[in-house]
């Protein structure tokens, strides 16, 4: 009788478990969007994963960052099996997501935890140099202080200057030249960052971007 009892226990356990981590499931991202950080907390103690993916494939601190959750973004990150470098389906990292977003503190606490500022592909710097606030500037810096590539090439050959002459502000423009940026480098359509100002008829940056290719090429056509 005992036996028959211990058995029904453990095949009631066996369904129950299914549920019980189908509830986390929801509760876990519920709380990420509603900025929770005990929920996820409570949830990561009890051993729920804290690298799960939701239905589109996006991890929570990416979710947290997206959404400006920044206590359920802490709580995620002091979880020492957190994976700060993975991906979405777009390929973007949390450090992406980040620099962006303009988070110079999330920014600090990702390098922190060792995530590639020079990330292959589209990297973290192309997507700082996008923005136009102060922040986008303060982590251009940072990423640049923690040995990013100043000229790194997305995977048709784009650079961040050429991010910057685009979407980026003026200021940016300048700190990224300032900072030895290559305006005469040409992306796998031949674009160099002048074209990338021009077709937005951004014609002041792409003057100042003109004039430092002359620059760097002080001998350029004096044949």
């Amino acid at each position: 009788m005992i036996h028959r009892r211990n058995v029904l226990l453990a095949a009631g356990a066996a369904v129950a478990s299914p549920l019980a981590w189908a509830g986390s499931y929801e509760d876990f991202f519920t709380a990420i969007l509603r900025d929770d950080p005990a929920t996820i907390t409570a949830l990561l103690r009890r051993g729920f994963d804290p690298n799960t993916r939701d239905a589109k494939g996006q991890v929570g601190l990416v979710i947290a960052l997206k959404q400006e959750s920044d206590k359920a973004f802490d709580a995620l990150l002091a979880a020492r099996n957190t994976q700060v470098e993975a991906r979405n389906a777009q390929d973007e990292s949390p450090l992406m997501m980040a620099a962006i977003k303009g988070n110079v503190e999330a920014v600090r606490k990702l390098i922190a935890r060792d995530a590639d500022v020079n990330k292959t592909g589209w990297a973290p710097l192309h997507y700082a140099a996008s923005g136009g606030t102060e922040q986008h500037l303060r982590i251009a810096a940072l990423l640049l202080e923690n040995h990013a590539y100043i000229d790194a090439a997305s995977p048709n050959g784009t650079t961040p200057l050429m991010m910057a002459a685009q979407y980026g502000s003026a200021e940016m423009v300048k700190f990224l030249l300032d900072e030895g940026a290559d305006p005469s480098l040409k992306n796998q359509l031949g674009l160099t960052a002048v074209n990338f100002a021009q077709r937005v008829s951004r014609s002041e940056l792409a003057a100042q971007l003109s004039a430092a290719i002359r620059k760097r090429q002080p001998n350029a056509g004096s044949w």
